[in-house]
This record gives structure tokens, sequence and C-alpha cells, in this order.
């Protein structure tokens, strides 16, 4: 028997402990530093990409460098090279400054790296991420049976939700896929959907042109007469509807579509009903704002990101449904190398992913420091800061065109500020706060949002100063 020692490990990939606390706590006070920065500075990239592809080009990875000298080199192009979420003056999409419990979360789970494909590997991750998806299922009102799990984001969700509808919808989906049924798939939702969806038909092979997008009312909310006719034509052309779907919470205005409309429309055609709350989820952690949400109970499934509003860092949403059946149903396989096998409880046999990064800590510590409460305290504190906009951006002259409870503002600038697009990139091209441009019932609008849950008055004043300045 060979009774040599092995070689030691790699010493820049696998540091002594005296390096890696030397390591960790100066990179700690370097992310600091840089927040502080990155904080006070412009919110819009303003490196220079030339040459940031030249000095990339330079890391052709023959020679080892210091990892300290990588760790300031990347630290200091990030500073500078993506739209900075954690600027309080980033008022753009829903992406939200991390809070700092997450962000812990991510260094525990990078650090024990557990493979969350199997409860026999994984007992206590699995264990702790099923029981924050039972306590959202409970907040929505999905009762004590409602199951779940955690998702890369709401694309990946919202594709399970279809495979569910799909698998629900005839008994010989799983083995014959799209041939199972006697005509062409149909699904609906809101033409002011997320337009992932059609990624996600085509994924689910049932191709683009099965998605049918139903007309808004006037308000950017889906119309339910327009779906019961939609539905109903599609049955008269010989089409196979399996899934409705209502959005709370939609991407350009933050209309929640009519849950109870579209649950009864629903119910009464025998399919799938679909809430897809990616951001609007998270007033279910407000007392206060829970009512806007009134219907969402009734879902067959519901799509959450935490990664948006409950402001976790980025890749971090659920799927949550009281049809666990069907999840067992939709993704089961069988092998002989996992360590365990048990439909309803291993991720592998539930979840689209096989091999998947322990998500749901992230929220975990977020909920396990702020309760309810103060996670509900933060949307609401969102919900706020919209108002005092509004209230800044009316008194300027300009015109409101969305009613949304929650934190999305829709505006559209008087005549001598020019048009909304254009103001959009004097805006953003200075630097000073970031906004996008959004079409809302057919009006180029100034879409606003609070995604940061440290952005003040001072941040709003800067806001409103840079919509508020001629060209």
């Amino acid at each position: 028997m060979n009774q040599r020692s092995l070689p030691d490990p790699i010493p820049a990939l696998f540091p002594k402990t005296p390096d890696r606390d030397r390591i960790g706590g100066w990179l700690q006070l370097e992310l600091e530093q840089s927040l502080r920065r990155v904080q006070a500075g412009p919110v819009a990239p303003n490196l220079d990409m030339q040459r940031f592809r030249a000095e990339l080009n330079g890391f052709d990875f023959n020679e080892p460098q210091p990892l300290e000298d990588a760790l300031r080199w990347t630290i200091e192009r990030m500073e500078h090279g993506i739209v900075q979420m954690a600027n309080p003056r980033y008022f753009g999409l829903f992406n939200p400054g991390a809070n700092f419990p997450s962000q812990c979360a991510d260094r525990i789970a990078g650090c024990f790296n557990p493979q969350l494909a199997s409860s026999a590997s994984s007992p206590v991750p699995v264990a702790l991420e099923s029981h924050v998806i039972s306590k959202l299922a409970h907040r929505a009102g999905l009762g004590s049976e409602a199951t779940g799990h955690f998702a890369t984001g709401g694309s990946e969700a919202n594709y399970t939700a279809l495979l569910c509808a799909l698998t629900g919808a005839h008994a010989n989906f799983s083995d014959q896929g799209a041939r199972a049924f006697a005509g062409p798939v149909r699904f609906y939702t809101s033409r002011d959907c997320h337009i992932a969806w059609l990624k996600i038909a085509h994924q689910a092979g049932i191709g683009r042109a099965a998605l049918c997008l139903v007309d808004t009312d006037g308000r950017g909310r889906l119309d339910p007469a327009a779906l019961r006719q939609a539905i109903a034509l599609d049955r008269a052309a010989g089409a196979v509807p399996v899934m409705v779907v209502a959005t709370a919470g939609t991407t350009a205005g933050g209309m929640i579509d009519p849950l109870h409309p579209c649950a009864d429309i629903a119910k009464q055609e025998g399919l799938w009903f679909h809430v897809d709350a990616a951001w609007g989820g998270a007033a279910l952690a407000s007392n206060r704002l829970r009512s806007v949400l009134d219907g969402i109970e009734r879902a067959d499934s519901l799509t959450i990101d935490a990664h948006k509003w409950f402001a976790t860092t980025m890749g971090c949403a659920m799927f949550i449904t009281g049809r666990g059946g069907l999840l067992s149903e939709a993704f089961h396989a069988s092998t002989s190398f996992m360590p365990s096998s048990i439909p309803g409880v291993d991720p592998y046999l539930n979840t689209v992913q096989w091999s998947r990064r322990f998500l749901g800590l992230r929220l975990f510590l977020a909920l396990a420091a702020a309760g309810w409460t103060g996670m509900g305290a933060h949307v609401e504190r969102g919900v706020e800061v919209i108002e005092r906009v509004r209230q800044r951006l009316i008194a300027s002259g300009w015109e409101i065109a969305n009613d949304s409870p929650l934190a999305v503002l829709n505006a559209i600038p008087p005549a001598h500020l020019g048009s909304a697009r254009d103001l959009v990139r004097r805006v953003v091209a200075s630097g000073r706060a970031w906004v996008a441009p959004a079409l809302f019932e057919g009006r180029d609008v100034v879409r606003i949002c609070a995604t940061h849950g440290e952005t003040g008055m001072d941040d709003v004043n800067a806001l409103i100063a840079a919509l508020n300045e001629r060209s």
C-alpha cells in the first residue's frame, strides 16, 4: 500500500486560517468603504468599458497573482461598472438595495456550501426553507397543507406554475408532452404581464403562440370580460385552455389584476389559477397593505421574489402551491446515487433544478431579524416614499398616470420638460438618480419605484430636482 503523504492543498485556493482571517477582515473593511462611496456617488455606470476590456484581457490566468490584488481590482470596477442598486437614489426596476441579514446569509451559505437536492445530505437547509415557505403560505391564506420551494427567480417559479398546470390538465402530459392535448394549448395573462411568459411558453414546449395577452381595463389591470371572451374564442377554435395568470404588481405600473374575478373565471372554466406576485407579494408582510391582495388565497399557486421588495440579495424567488402532489408528479425522477428520494421532501423531486444553492437562508435571516412587523414596516415605508414623490411631482405640474396602491409611480412630465423618454435619458446620464422609461396604457411615462430601504428625503429631493431640471 502506498503510504506516501499527499501533496499539500493549493494555498491560493485553500489558504491557512491566519491568511483567511487576514483577507476576510480586510475584505469586510474594503466593502464597507466601497458601499459608502457608492451611496454618495453616481447611480449609473461611469466606467470606460474599452479600457476595462483591455484590463480584462490581461487576466490570461497563465500566472497567479495575490488574491487581495484581484479582490481590490474587482471592487473598484464594480463601484463604477454597474447601475448601483445600493445607492438610495436608485428609483429604478424592482431590484433592491439588499438588506444586511441576507448579505450575511450569502457568506454563511458560501462557507458551508450545502447542496440542496437531498434532505439526507442537507437536512437542516431543506427543513429551514420548507419552514419559510409554510410561513409565507400562511400569510397568503393558502392553508396548512401548502408547500413549495425556493427558485433562482420569478421566471423559474412561473415556469413551475405552467408545468403544474399542464400536468394537472392532462394525465398523459408528463409522458407525452404537448402531444397529449387534443388541440393547441393556451394560457392567459394581462398584456401588461412580465413578458418572460413568452420565454416560459417556449421553454415548456407549447410554443409562444400558447400565450394569450388579454386586454386591460384602461387602468393597467386585466379585464375579466376580455378574459372570458378570449377563453370562449379559443375553445370554439379547438384550443385547450389550461391556466389563468393574474399579476399582483405589474412591472410597468405596479397594478394588481382583479384577483377574485380571475379566480372565478378560472374555477368556472376548470383552469389552474396562478398569481404572479413576484414583486407585489411582499405586501403580505404588512397588515395594513394585505387587503390589496384580497383573493390571492384562492390561487392554485403563487410566485413571490424575495429579491425584490423583501430586499434579499439576488436570486431568491419562491413558488408556493396548495396542490403539492402535482409538484411531485411534474418533477418525479428515480436514480440510485441520491442519498434520499422522498417525494414532497427532497427538492430534486419537486423542482426544476437538481443542484441548488441554499437560497432560503436569505429570507429566513431577514425575517428572523425584523419579524413580520419590521418587514411590513419596510414595505409600507416604500409606499410612503412614493407618496412623497407623487405629492412633489403633482405640485410641479406633473400628471400621474397610474393609481397603484404599491410603491410604483408612472408620471408624465409637463410639456416644458420634454418627452418622458428624453427626460429619463437626461436624468440617468446625470448620475444624480436612476429612473426608467415605461409604457402605461399606451402613454410614455417616467417609471419611479421605491426600491431601497434607506432612501431618505434628501434622496427624494435629489430625484425631484433632477426630474424638474430643463435640458
